[in-house]
């Protein structure tokens, strides 16, 4: 059985989508925040960081974007991912290292921005070039959207969760529907989504 360790409001909310859209039975350790973090955490998420997800087997594998890949790999029945081999596929592995390494991190830097910088008036400049960089980011996605109903091939899939996710964390949220209206569209279709509306009424996120 799988073990996921996350907490409300964070990256493990696409995880627990994946896994639940899979069919995927799991347990669901909430992991709280604390200085200094437990020693034991650490052991399987050096940067004391969820979420993280215990495979069966023992192994434990961080990092949201590479969970969803890993859980659309092991569950190919569940359509969670385009099929491998198909030209969608490939839309899918670019818009999810896109959004993991552009967009996630951005929103870090944006809501820990004492993190990234020693200088002591440093705080104001970090957030503002993170937001700046969210906004690049979410006008590339939104052209990658118009005249289309998901992200990648012609269904859901966990690339449409992750996305929503990232916009949920964009802070100005008035912003989202105003700047990117295909962005919008989507988290519209997906706020009506049985298994995404109860996830939300536990993670709060929009």
């Amino acid at each position: 059985m799988y073990r996921l360790y996350t907490r409300p409001g964070s990256g493990g909310f696409v995880v627990e989508a994946a896994l639940a859209l899979a069919g995927a039975p799991f347990d669901q350790v909430d992991v709280p925040k604390k200085d200094p973090p437990d020693q034991a955490f650490l052991e399987i998420s050096p940067l004391n960081q969820v979420p993280v997800l215990t495979l069966p087997d023992g192994r434990s594998i961080t990092e949201s974007a590479a969970i969803c890949i890993l859980l659309a790999e092991r569950h190919p029945e569940a359509g969670l991912a385009p099929a491998a081999g198909s030209p969608a596929r490939a839309d899918f592995l670019r818009w999810m290292a896109f959004m993991s390494s552009v967009l996630y991190p951005a929103g870090l830097r944006f809501y820990y921005a004492h993190r990234y910088t020693a200088a002591p008036d440093g705080v104001e400049a970090v957030k503002q070039a993170a937001l700046a960089e969210m906004d690049r980011g979410f006008a590339i996605l939104d052209k990658a959207l118009a005249g289309r109903d998901w992200l990648v091939g012609d269904r859901l899939s966990l690339a449409d969760v992750y996305l929503i996710m990232l916009a949920a964390w964009h802070p100005e949220i008035g912003k989202v529907a105003a700047a990117w209206p295909d962005i919008e569209r989507l988290w519209a279709r997906l706020r009506d989504h049985d298994l995404i509306r109860k996830l939300n009424a536990a993670h709060a996120m929009w």
